[in-house]
């Protein structure tokens, strides 16, 4: 029954429930005018009185009148805050001294206490019926919601309670929190439990989501916290940082899967501004592939030290339109007053980009553009070749050319020791670079090798994502294999930093934490979506994980030194190896080498030549580029045709 008439009060139109709002309102303060005169008089003489009835209606019309000016009928109940209750206070103030004022005019014969027990009352009756109506609609609700536990009960805690109160998806049943103090205490009402005691509750209250309210909380006491979430059978979500909020990109009720830099517990490290700023402020400084992952976010840093220009130059011209926009819009919102220059062009045409660093004059150069999916340069060598060994050459005879001062390849821990072509190119691409460093001073060549970047294209975590959203299974290649993460603005942060401290030819290595099970990964990230792995320990689970074989020219780990000798610098986070270098003619005649058989396709040359560079190529298959295999098919059939003949 009170069901049934909650339902028809909250699905009548908005006119109607203010109609509502101000009868009701009127009978309060009718039964607080009558009590007053009752509870001082102990008389029922003042119900029969024309003075009394004549007073009220005055004391009605303008407390109501006063009711609608302070906007109290535009407070939606489910929302009333403390406006809305003073609202109420100040139209009850108002209501008794219309009552005091109207009785004093009309010389009708009023007690002292009356008006005051008047405000008493109609205060009580008033701003009580709001409150149980908003309990009653609150109670309405709960029902409907997903019980949830708010994990965090500190200013962000709290904002996110409130505004899960307001909504119609959550309900907040308790608060868990790390500080002892505040254990056993009530915060808008909810309750806040120890860490300790979270399975207890997940098992009494039906708990499927834990709600991550930590924004400022250091990144490896987040991973401690959701090292020991993840065993529990529920999902765990967190909502945005605090500059997120605060700069309106976000809402503190805006919730998203956990972050995998959370799970990974790396803190990055403050950039040492003087680094930062050397090579790039009020410098023409130019990103080859500016379009993407790593090259965006370059682009994204460099901005911010403000350059006197920044030049993009990229081969695909939708990403260069993206990082364009992107950069464009960076600058209106940070008032810079920078030239932004999309070029469009390839690393592998040397005119083009010799023209273009001539043109602007550019003095710094990041050089990111690159192939480095290793199946793909497996199945397309020469093209691999062809873009990170010689684009790496073009682009540096270039910079020499046009008086650049600085040059910073991207690597990769891939070049060491490399087991694929892509890893073997980017070696060779060092090697280019070290020996051009000895044949000249004007341009001072360096480069900075690093792993796996979180979010980049072709990163294992939004495939992952992808696989659980969709019900499964993860696929990954081996349950052994192992790599190293790192988020794209601390690499880019930290390549920009190396830069400046290279003196010619230096190969620097960031430091990239511990490796990470990829299997761990995989199967923390199942765990904290709130669902189990399916395996034959667990043949009822969720979600299975499926080991499809190592992929052509993929290794089980990768390493970041090829050698043991290596040095560290005066930042934490960055260290120099001193690695092989050759000297120029051996590079100009193995490029010369190389170039032939690019340009003749011949891939047993080419496979036979990186096999004998200094590289320390060890392939764990044979060729596997998709052409060159094509035509060995092609010349078996025919060579089995002519047999037959």
């Amino acid at each position: 029954m009170e069901s049934k008439l909650l339902n028809i009060l909250f699905n009548l139109p908005r006119s109607t429930k203010r109609l509502v709002s101000v009868f009701t309102d009127m009978f309060f303060l009718s039964v607080s005018f009558f009590l007053a005169f009752f509870a001082r008089l102990e008389s029922t003489e003042i119900f029969v009185l024309s003075e009394s009835w004549f007073l009220l209606s005055g004391i009605l019309f303008i407390s109501v009148a006063s009711f609608v000016q302070l906007g109290l009928y535009r407070a939606v109940l489910r929302y009333m805050n403390l406006h809305a209750m003073w609202a109420v206070f100040t139209g009850v103030v108002i209501s008794v001294v219309t009552f005091i004022a109207l009785s004093f005019i009309f010389n009708i014969p009023v007690p002292r206490t009356v008006p005051f027990l008047y405000g008493c009352f109609a205060l009580i009756l008033l701003g009580g019926s709001r409150l149980v109506a908003r309990s009653l609609i609150g109670r309405h609700n709960w029902h409907k919601k997903e019980s949830v536990l708010i994990y965090g009960a500190g200013s962000a805690g709290r904002q996110l309670a409130t505004a899960l109160t307001q909504g119609a998806e959550y309900f907040v049943s308790a608060f868990i929190e790390d500080d002892k103090n505040k254990h056993g205490s009530i915060i808008q009402g909810i309750r806040v439990y120890s860490n300790l005691e979270l399975r207890a509750l997940i098992n009494k209250l039906g708990i499927k989501s834990i709600l991550l309210a930590l924004p400022s909380t250091t990144i490896s006491r987040r991973k401690e916290i959701l090292s020991h979430l993840e065993h529990l059978p529920v999902r765990v979500l967190t909502i945005p940082g605090f500059a997120d909020i605060v700069s309106g990109k976000a809402t503190v009720s805006q919730f998203k899967d956990v972050e995998i830099e959370d799970l990974l517990g790396r803190d990055a490290v403050t950039p040492n501004q003087q680094l930062l700023t050397a090579d790039i402020t009020n410098k023409v400084v130019m990103v080859t592939g500016a379009g993407g992952s790593i090259g965006s976010e370059l682009c994204r840093q460099i901005i911010r030290q403000k350059p006197s220009k920044l030049v993009l130059f990229e081969r695909s011209e939708f990403a260069l339109y993206s990082i364009d926009k992107e950069i464009q819009e960076l600058k209106i919102e940070n008032d810079l007053d920078i030239d932004v220059l999309p070029i469009v062009g390839s690393v592998q045409r040397i005119n083009r980009i010799e023209t273009v660093m001539k043109s602007f004059q550019v003095e710094t150069v990041y050089h990111a553009a690159a192939y480095k999916h290793v199946p793909l340069v497996e199945h397309n060598v020469v093209e691999g070749i062809r873009n990170n060994v010689f684009g790496t050459y073009h682009a540096a005879k270039a910079a020499i050319n046009a008086g650049v001062s600085t040059f910073v390849l991207i690597s990769t821990d891939k070049a060491v020791r490399p087991t694929n072509v892509m890893g073997t190119t980017k070696r060779l691409a060092e090697l280019v670079l070290q020996a051009l460093s000895k044949t000249q001073e004007s341009t001072r060549f360096c480069m900075v090798r690093f792993g796996n970047v979180l979010g980049s294209s072709g990163s294992v975590v939004p495939l992952f994502r992808r696989q659980i959203k969709d019900g499964g299974p993860i696929t990954l290649t081996h349950k052994d294999i192992t790599r190293y993460f790192m988020t794209i603005p601390e690499a880019a942060q930290l390549v920009i930093q190396a830069g400046a401290m290279g003196k010619g030819g230096d190969v620097f290595v960031l430091d990239m934490g511990d490796s990470v099970k990829i299997i761990d990964l995989a199967e923390k990230m199942i765990r904290l979506s709130g669902l189990t792995v399916k395996d034959d320990n667990n043949p009822d689970g969720d979600i299975e994980i499926l080991c499809t074989g190592l992929r052509p020219g993929e290794k089980l780990y990768e390493e970041l030194l090829i050698g043991d000798n290596v040095s560290g610098t005066h930042h934490e986070r960055i260290m120099s190896a001193q690695e092989l270098m050759l000297p120029w003619s051996e590079v100009e005649d193995l490029l010369n080498k190389l170039d032939t058989a690019c340009h003749a396709f011949d891939h047993e040359e080419l496979r036979r030549l990186i096999i004998e560079a200094p590289t320390g190529f060890n392939p764990t298959d044979g060729i596997c580029d998709l052409v060159w295999k094509e035509n060995q098919k092609v010349k078996n059939t025919n060579k089995g045709f002519l047999k037959s003949v």
